[in-house]
């Protein structure tokens, strides 16, 4: 170990690897494996696995066999449960309106309807959309909305249609179910929704989700603007900052096959 106490450093980086190649292999993997896959001396690697078996962060399953420790379960359900997705979102939220000029908005699903929990936006905009804070709106007229119709699969969007009639919010709100499915698979295809002055005339929305560890879409990220300034490009642009947000709060892609 004097090698190791000379050089803590050295030691952390030698963890990460060992813990590194753990975490790709689902089943208990042998000291020689490791040893091979991080490029450690046998010795080094059972130096440090032992000590780290001491304190849970790898299990020893048998004689020269290890996998990720409980330790390291409880560690990220503490630290998941810390996590605020507005903290993390606001940084990325006010870096798309720095880039686009307009005002982006996060919002969560409650019901029937969308909540905007977030905003970055400022006042030097001569016309600027701004959704408050608390506000509420239709799943189906809003481009956020939407994301969450599709999360939850075609079959159930008629029992959405029957409860809430599909109200029409302007002559542009997909007011029937064929052609709410038809924007829903065009959302599915491309990664992104949109709001085409659905919910209020003069504006347009792009919106792409939030995703957590498990996969799960726990928010939207969306940009708002006139209608006549909103940008085509914007709609990857959106999903590029919204998946990075999925990163920060522990998303991996391919944990689940979805929207964003």
């Amino acid at each position: 170990m004097k090698e190791e106490q000379k050089n803590p450093i050295q030691v952390v980086e030698r963890m990460m690897r060992l813990l590194d190649v753990l975490e790709k292999h689902p089943e208990p993997l042998g000291l020689k494996q490791i040893s091979q896959y991080t490029g450690l001396h046998p010795s080094t690697a059972h130096r440090i696995l032992s000590a780290m078996s001491a304190d849970r962060l790898v299990d020893r399953v048998e004689p020269g066999s290890y996998r990720l420790g409980m330790r390291l379960l409880e560690l990220g359900n503490l630290v998941k449960s810390r996590i605020s997705v507005r903290e993390l979102a606001l940084p990325l939220m006010r870096e798309l309106h720095a880039h686009t000029g307009e005002t982006a908005n996060l919002s969560v699903r409650h019901d029937d309807e969308i909540v905007y929990v977030e905003r970055s936006s400022s006042g030097r905009a001569a016309m600027r959309v701004v959704h408050v804070i608390g506000a509420r709106a239709p799943l189906h007229v809003t481009a956020a909305g939407k994301l969450f119709l599709l999360e939850e699969g075609f079959a159930r969007l008629r029992d959405y249609a029957k409860r809430t009639g599909l109200a029409p919010h302007t002559k542009n709100t997909l007011s029937s179910t064929q052609l709410l499915e038809r924007d829903l698979e065009k959302i599915q295809r491309q990664g992104w929704a949109t709001d085409n002055e659905e919910a209020e005339i003069g504006v347009r929305c792009v919106a792409a989700g939030i995703r957590d560890d498990n996969g799960t879409l726990v928010a939207a990220l969306s940009l708002s603007s006139p209608a006549d300034r909103m940008k085509l490009q914007w709609g990857p642009l959106v999903k590029e900052t919204a998946d990075r947000i999925s990163r920060e709060i522990g998303h991996r892609p391919g944990s689940r096959i979805g929207v964003a």
